[in-house]
């Protein structure tokens, strides 16, 4: 069915119209004249409806752009605010941190001291008890040797002092006797 058209005459093509259409004056104006009634319908009906349409197209995008542009300098703000006001918090926080290590310092020389003041104290009072421990046992030791030495007295002699007589000997006893050495000692033991 498909044949060739180079096994075709021309004049056969050509009379049978069918395969080339020849361009006729009335036809080229006709189309033209229709071409400028459909341009000048379309300029006054659809090219200002469409022009309308594609305006606010265009002013919705731009209004769309500068809302973004607008809620992206809000944020670019809110985060720069955000990122001061986090700043400022690590600031605050460190401080806080820094006061209280100076405040635990504090209380911990504070303590220190007091510890110190009250160990003074008791070593001070301890020191103190001692001695008057001390000077009583002394006291009481002379008495003791006192009452041995006239209670010695009056058996080897066997008869009784005279109260000026058990002081004289009670008096030499005593400065036989060194006690230097027992206070000494003790007072060696306290430091």
């Amino acid at each position: 069915m498909l044949t060739s058209l180079a096994n075709i005459p021309v004049d056969v093509i050509a009379s049978s119209g069918g395969f080339l259409i020849e361009p006729g004056i009335g036809l080229m104006i006709w189309t033209l004249l229709v071409f400028g009634v459909t341009m000048v319908l379309l300029s006054k009906l659809a090219f200002p409806r469409i022009s309308d349409a594609l305006g606010r197209r265009q002013q919705a995008i731009e209004e769309s752009i500068d809302t973004a542009e607008r809620a992206r300098t809000e944020a670019d703000l809110l985060l720069a605010e955000y990122r001061e006001r986090l700043k400022e918090a690590r600031a605050q926080a460190d401080e806080i941190v820094q006061r209280a290590r100076q405040a635990a310092e504090a209380h911990e020389h504070e303590a220190k001291d007091r510890s110190q003041e009250i160990l003074a104290e008791a070593s001070a009072r301890a020191q103190r008890d001692i001695e008057v421990a001390t000077k009583r046992a002394l006291a009481d030791l002379r008495k003791e040797v006192a009452d041995l030495t006239i209670m010695a007295t009056e058996k080897v002699t066997r008869k009784t002092l005279t109260e000026e007589d058990q002081r004289r000997l009670v008096e030499q006893a005593l400065g036989e006797l060194d006690f230097s050495g027992i206070s000494s000692t003790s007072g060696a033991s306290q430091n």
